[in-house]
C-alpha cells in the first residue's frame, strides 16, 4: 500500500490526465530520474484490462514502478 500513496505523489495531476486514455488503459511507468512533472511516461495501450494487467506482471525489471490507467 505505501507504494501506491508514494506512486501517487511521486507525479503530477497534469501527467495523469495526459496519459488517462479516452478508452481503454494505459499501461505507465515512472521515472524517478526524471524531473517533476516529467516522470509519467506511456509504454502501451491495451483495449483489455488483463491484456494491460498481464503485460505489467510480464515486465523483466522488478524494480520499475508501473501503473495502469483506465480510460475515462
Amino acid at each position: 500500500m505505501y507504494h501506491a500513496i508514494k506512486l501517487s505523489a511521486d507525479v503530477t495531476d497534469e501527467e495523469k490526465k495526459a496519459l488517462t486514455p479516452d478508452s481503454g488503459f494505459n499501461l505507465c511507468g515512472i521515472d524517478y530520474f526524471e524531473s517533476f512533472g516529467r516522470r509519467l511516461y506511456l509504454i502501451k495501450h491495451y483495449d483489455k484490462y488483463q491484456d494491460a494487467l498481464n503485460a505489467k506482471k510480464e515486465r523483466e525489471n522488478p524494480n520499475e514502478y508501473l501503473i495502469v490507467y483506465k480510460g475515462s
